[in-house]
């Protein structure tokens, strides 16, 4: 890539991310989202030469979505048709594209929604959630965290998001910065709350952000990875099998609500213990209640009718 094209890249993305940040109110972290994709499709389209945006087709982009979906399967990410579209709107808008590009994104097929939630039971949840903690080091931070998602299945970057004024201590609840910029208020279990006060004993640190890092200079996490690692180790220390090959901490938040399901809860309980802002996103714990399933199953046809 020559300077030309260097710069030309650096301009785009400069204006772009500013029309994001001043113009939708996006967070610094989907921006970033937004970009790489762009940028992953400028790669593909044009690879090293000069950027000829009016060039661009409907074509381009649907064989681009292809190959991006191709690379392994399933492929779980629905977010890169919604990045490309703020993208070509944004092309369009400014008369960088003679058509709004948009308008030509196809979906992403996700057949990976047939397949039940993948969770631990409550004892495996139990067994990895002692080793956390055993770690001598950051072993108290490191349960606080994964408490967190166990016990009131937040998200991984909520957690590292919490600032020491979102707990509200005399009424026992929890300010959670969620998706989409929306703030919920969620009760504190006495268990998450001890635990919370365990390792702010020992805290020592000026940062407002709850969750900082062990080494100096004691700093908030840049990113919710840290919550892979500890229960990556946490895992193989505990012998448990993680039910997916990629050890993420998403899979606390389906063991509880497969766990509150099980138990009798409906999918209106687990969609607000989860603070789902769409039912669709609660439906696919519906293949859990196989009871409630069963009844509303039509009767298996046989020779000479149904029986």
């Amino acid at each position: 890539m020559n300077d030309q094209t260097a710069s030309q890249r650096a301009s785009l993305r400069h204006d772009y991310e500013d029309h994001l940040r001043r113009q939708r109110g996006l967070s610094e972290r989907t921006i970033g989202h937004c970009w790489r994709f762009a940028d992953r499709f400028l790669d593909f389209r044009f690879g090293r030469d000069d950027i000829d945006l009016a060039a661009i087709s409907p074509t381009d982009i649907v064989a681009f979505l292809q190959k991006l979906t191709a690379s392994k399967a399933p492929y779980r990410d629905k977010t890169p048709p919604t990045h490309l579209r703020n993208f070509f709107r944004y092309l369009f808008r400014c008369g960088l594209t003679k058509a709004n590009l948009a308008l030509s994104i196809p979906s992403i097929a996700h057949r990976y929604n047939a397949r039940l939630p993948r969770h631990l039971s409550p004892e495996q949840v139990e067994a990895v959630l002692t080793e956390v903690r055993a770690d001598k080091r950051s072993g108290a931070r490191n349960y606080a965290m994964a408490l967190l998602l166990a016990r009131l299945g937040l998200r991984a970057h909520e957690v590292i998001a919490i600032r020491l004024e979102d707990i509200d201590w005399r009424a026992g609840e929890l300010m959670v910065r969620g998706k989409g910029k929306s703030h919920d208020r969620v009760p504190i279990p006495p268990d998450v709350g001890e635990a919370i006060t365990s390792y702010l004993r020992d805290r020592v640190s000026d940062a407002r952000h709850l969750f900082v890092t062990e080494r100096a200079p004691r700093r908030p996490f840049k990113d919710s990875q840290v919550l892979n690692v500890v229960l990556r180790e946490a895992f193989a220390r505990a012998g448990v099998k993680p039910p997916a090959p990629y050890v993420g901490s998403h899979v606390l938040r389906h063991s509880l609500a497969t766990q509150l399901v099980r138990k009798g809860a409906s999918l209106e309980e687990v969609g607000n213990m989860l603070r789902h802002r769409s039912r669709a996103s609660t439906l696919i714990y519906a293949r859990l209640d196989v009871e409630s399933l069963r009844s509303i199953a039509q009767p298996w046809p046989v020779a000479g009718g149904a029986q």
